[in-house]
């Protein structure tokens, strides 16, 4: 088992806390850097995708595992950046500018989502969130001057100075470094007062009021950073797939954004990433299965079962998620033979307040 003994303040605020993180995660980098020369291009798309996702999985990861508020609405930020982005680059604006504007119209559109629901939370808010999604979908399905309607919109490969982003390389590396950067900045930010201040709106709104933290500020810069990110996801999403409309930005969308969350473990960073993974390495998996299936058994159906039996697993016997399910492997490995089986068991605690109701 690993010990850190520190000696100093700024080893509480480094991001690598020991050399093994060093190690591991550069190694994981340079192997992502070199996929382009070793991966064919079909598995490039999907590495394409699970940095996409995984930036929409940190937005909504900021939102629901550290600020405690559910979302079922997302995909109506997802659209917001994927139309965003696609009508400044019809109009010419380079995507160094488009992709910022992506990020604040979805920012924009958080904070319309945030402010009614101060007073709402739990199933309320979802139902809220959900309405909005509903509403987001039906204004680009009836908005046909502006969004082309049911039509949709085409989008050309990405333009960075004048060289076009056309290969499966370039593009891979402009999704790999916005899904660091927004992990490095989430990091940062979590480790900030801001953040501090999402984890205690999290934990117990009273005792973060009773505290002074603004629960109306920082709910609403909650939904607006979570919104900003998935706004970025959008964009890029756009430009990977080359075409959008509405169909692809409906509730079923939104459920399968929280199923990154759920499954990759609620509360962790990682967790963003490992889910995005899981997301779209699981239907490859099932199409892979069908071969040896029977024909009455592989039908169009099997994917939303096994999703449904997958997501189900995980809420009864692995709430934490898979990073969950590797901080309990790994710590089995560090206290072998003295790890206990009920070390990660969630403990209820209630408060005064509570009991009263």
């Amino acid at each position: 088992m690993r010990f850190l003994f520190k000696t100093d303040y700024d080893q509480d605020i480094r991001l690598f806390k020991h050399g093994g993180q060093v190690f591991w995660y550069g190694l994981l980098m340079a192997l992502l850097l070199a996929a382009p020369f070793l991966v064919d291009e079909y598995v490039m798309s999907q590495l394409h995708f699970i940095c996409i996702y995984s930036i929409v999985g940190l937005g909504l990861m900021l939102l629901v595992g550290f600020t405690g508020q559910i979302s079922l609405g997302h995909a109506a930020f997802l659209a917001v950046g994927a139309y965003t982005e696609a009508l400044l680059q019809a109009k010419g604006v380079p995507v160094f500018i488009s992709l910022p504007c992506a990020a604040l119209f979805s920012a924009a559109a958080g904070l319309i989502v945030g402010l009614p629901a101060l007073r709402l939370k739990g199933i309320y808010l979802a139902i809220a969130t959900l309405a909005f999604n509903v509403i987001v979908e039906e204004v680009i399905t009836r908005w046909e001057g502006l969004t082309g309607g049911n039509s949709g919109l085409h989008l050309k490969p990405v333009e960075i100075f004048g060289v076009t982003l056309d290969g499966d390389a370039g593009f891979f590396y402009l999704c790999l470094g916005l899904t660091v950067l927004s992990i490095l900045a989430l990091m940062n930010l979590l480790r900030s007062p801001t953040g501090r201040a999402f984890v205690a709106i999290r934990d117990s709104e009273i005792s973060a009021s009773c505290m002074g933290v603004n629960l109306a500020k920082y709910k609403t810069l909650s939904f607006a950073i979570s919104a900003a990110l998935t706004g970025i996801g959008g964009a890029l999403y756009a430009h990977k797939v080359s075409f959008i409309s509405p169909e692809q930005f409906t509730l079923l969308q939104s459920i399968e954004l929280v199923t990154i969350v759920i499954l990759g473990g609620v509360g962790f960073l990682h967790g963003a990433v490992l889910g995005a993974a899981f997301l779209i390495v699981l239907p490859q998996l099932i199409s892979l299965a069908k071969d040896y299936l029977p024909a009455n058994v592989g039908g169009t159906g099997l994917q939303a079962v096994v999703f449904g039996l997958v997501l189900i697993g995980f809420i009864i016997f692995e709430p934490l998620g898979l990073y969950g399910r590797w901080l309990k492997v790994r710590t089995w490995f560090e206290l072998f033979p003295f790890y206990r089986k009920g070390m990660f068991r969630r403990q209820k605690s209630y408060m005064k307040s509570e009991r009263l109701r």
